[in-house]
């Protein structure tokens, strides 16, 4: 697939065959939604507690004599159906991580960029540099490109752009080393450098 380049003034300067070893595979949705729900999963912190019974704090004397009241026989006020008791089945610490092999996850990144690129939501840039961070500035380039909603993908760090880019609500910026699904599929339009592009067909090839 053959894309149009373009400079931060929204010029076209050149063309560029996209690799298809990367960009050019089979759109693998079940595989894509795996990874997904292992990333959403392994964000998830899990240090959720309550206390049992056996950890609450409360009186260690029994709350009515067992015999003659009328009332069900009562043993503890940590039991669980007392006011200020312990809780039952509650949440406790715990991992959530899911394993995913290597190639599996490679996979669903390459399927994920196939499907951006099959939907015409990538957007090539010559260089993504900036003399100077200044947010105006970069949101009027992406504005130029097209990109309202956009993850600008870098080879390396770009000081200045990083910084401009940090206080759009609409971008973000993310090494090409660092690409995932869920960044992927929460813009809809990935921006990327040609640079960057060879540093994800090296990784991902």
């Amino acid at each position: 697939m053959k894309l149009p380049v373009f400079n931060l003034a929204g010029e076209q300067v050149s063309e560029f065959e996209l690799p298809s070893n990367v960009f050019g595979g089979e759109v693998n949705q079940p595989l894509m939604h795996q990874a997904l729900v292992r990333q959403n999963a392994n964000a998830h912190l899990g240090t959720h507690k309550v206390k049992t019974r056996a950890e609450v704090s409360r009186t260690t004397k029994k709350a009515f004599k067992q015999k003659g009241t009328g009332n069900a026989r009562q043993g503890s006020r940590k039991a669980p159906h007392w006011v200020g008791g312990g809780v039952a089945f509650g949440p406790v610490v715990r991992s959530y991580n899911q394993d995913m092999p290597k190639k599996m996850r490679r996979g669903a990144i390459r399927s994920a960029l196939a499907a951006k690129a099959g939907e015409n939501e990538i957007v090539l840039v010559d260089k993504l540099e900036m003399s100077t961070p200044r947010t105006r500035d970069f949101v009027a380039a992406m504005d130029k490109l097209g990109v309202k909603n956009g993850l600008v993908v870098l080879h390396a760090h770009e000081v200045n752009l990083e910084h401009s880019a940090r206080n759009s609500e609409h971008h973000k910026t993310l090494l090409a080393g660092y690409l995932n699904i869920r960044d992927i599929f929460t813009h809809d339009k990935l921006v990327m450098s040609l640079d960057s592009i060879k540093k994800v067909e090296e990784w991902l090839s």
